[in-house]
């Protein structure tokens, strides 16, 4: 099933460029760095993972959890960003 939404994106990510910008951007600041004090837990896993210390199922939950808002609004912007290119030039030069 192809999908295609206004911005004429087709694929199966369509459905990130119907996400609100504003719901990925408060979703980021607030679940993304949450706890803010002493240190937001998404920069704690980041570190464990890095280190290899990710190994507890309670940390990885953690990370996706965290993880998840930004993981979107990143994808959101690099499929804005793609999306004035032609999808035969992925390199942008003309």
């Amino acid at each position: 099933m192809v999908c295609m939404n206004s911005t004429g994106v087709k694929g199966p990510l369509a459905w990130v460029q119907r996400l609100p910008w504003p719901l990925l951007i408060l979703g980021s600041l607030t679940l993304g760095l949450a706890p803010f004090f002493p240190e937001p837990h998404l920069v704690e896993k980041l570190r464990m993972l890095f280190q290899g210390e990710l190994v507890r199922p309670l940390d990885i939950f953690d990370l996706c959890m965290h993880g998840a808002f930004p993981a979107l609004l990143l994808l959101r912007v690099v499929l804005h960003l793609r999306a004035g290119r032609p999808a035969d030039d992925p390199s942008g030069e003309d």
